[in-house]
């Protein structure tokens, strides 16, 4: 019985909910499609059991995720939101979804998952920028038996994007100008991954981890983070990182990925400026659908194609300080130039501006009700023109 009470009281479960309207306008001339704009409701239940008695503690992860249609038409669609045909006239589907259940074994301070996973590690991160997250399926070994020491070893074999409910096997991405080339196999049934991070002191701390997608490409990163006070309430922050992204065989890529951004915090402001620069034979190499660990992945670009520099300046505001709390604000500037066009054209160009305005209701039958408008806005000689908004409404509700 006492291995049934922790297995029952220790577990959890919740429903979010996200009402989520996303409109793209295509600024450049000559577009196929004049604009994406679609309006949907996304329902995620989360459901995490403790773990039984004894040495080795057995535990259960349940996950359901249901999108809804709420406007689109086929002239409208592929905002990502939605599920949509993918025969001529491509059309929205009415509602989508997929569930997934995560087997969980525990000894002292280490965990093994098997099977529905979704990693937020520098090597692999789960995209949820849309109505539904991105999952993976496979095997994940988590340990934290050294205080400040974490390390994750682990191996991926299908993914389902976001906009889907098919398990696919991996790609790379190859958008933009990343001028990657591959072989004989264009996907890939193996992502390995390894790794760890260390906490030195409450102020610093270093990274290794490594990403493999079999036959595509491999990857080393590095990172370090240092957080120096500089009195009450200021401090400066830097976020330095490095990848270097090799072929596995079936691919041409070649890429080094250098990143820093800078933080200085005073009061309920927050400054930063950031520089990202890409040299080698392609650009960064990361999962297709995924999000990446570079500094400059933002709204729309990340900033990573071939021999691109790019740099960014951002402000952050917290209006507690004026009486309001749960309202934030942000809004940053990026600009990136050198990229290879190839042949005799000219060096390719992007810049992209982000506004944010977030309110989460802080008290009342409704605590933790958020709003959220996004606004983006690029240019480039390279991909789309682009003007973008996105109106987010998410709320948690507990089960038990």
């Amino acid at each position: 019985m006492p291995a049934s009470a922790d297995f029952v009281s220790d577990s959890k479960a919740s429903v979010d909910t996200r009402n989520f309207y996303m409109n793209r306008d295509f600024r450049q001339h000559g577009a196929a499609q004049s604009k994406a704009d679609e309006w949907a409701q996304g329902f995620i239940l989360r459901m995490e059991s403790g773990y039984t008695e004894g040495t080795i503690g057995v535990g259960v992860d349940a996950i359901g995720l249901l999108g809804v249609k709420l406007d689109s038409s086929p002239d409208r669609v592929g905002t990502g939101l939605l599920k949509s045909d993918r025969e001529a006239p491509r059309r929205a589907q009415d509602e989508y979804g997929e569930a997934g259940v995560t087997a969980k074994l525990r000894a002292s301070k280490t965990t093994l998952k098997l099977g529905t996973l979704q990693p937020v590690l520098p090597a692999l991160m789960r995209n949820d920028s849309r109505l539904l997250p991105q999952t993976f399926r496979g095997g994940w070994l988590n340990s934290n038996e050294v205080q400040g020491l974490t390390l994750d070893l682990g191996r991926i074999d299908r993914v389902n994007q976001r906009d889907s409910s098919d398990n696919e096997e991996m790609t790379v991405f190859n958008g933009g100008k990343r001028n990657i080339v591959l072989g004989g196999a264009k996907t890939s049934d193996e992502f390995l991954f390894g790794g760890g991070s260390y906490q030195w002191t409450p102020q610093l701390s270093t990274g290794y981890y490594y990403g493999g997608l079999d036959g595509i490409y491999k990857q080393h990163l590095v990172n370090l983070v240092h957080q120096l006070p500089l009195g009450v309430g200021q401090s400066f922050k830097s976020d330095l990182r490095f990848a270097r992204s090799t072929d596995d065989g079936g691919s041409n890529v070649d890429n080094n990925a250098f990143g820093a951004l800078f933080t200085y915090r005073i009061g309920a402001s927050g400054f930063s400026a950031g520089y990202q620069s890409m040299s080698g034979d392609t650009g960064f190499a990361y999962i297709a659908g995924a999000d990446n660990a570079l500094i400059n992945l933002v709204q729309i670009n990340d900033f990573g194609n071939q021999d691109e520099h790019s740099w960014q300046v951002r402000y952050d505001y917290d209006f507690a300080a004026l009486g309001v709390p749960g309202l934030s604000f942000m809004t940053r500037y990026l600009s990136g130039d050198n990229v290879d066009r190839g042949g005799a054209l000219s060096e390719g160009k992007t810049w992209e501006r982000n506004t944010d305005l977030a309110y989460v209701l802080q008290s009342g039958p409704l605590k933790n009700l958020s709003f959220r408008l996004r606004n983006a806005t690029t240019r480039s000689n390279i991909g789309s023109d682009l003007d973008e908004n996105r109106f987010i409404v998410s709320y948690s509700l507990p089960i038990w």
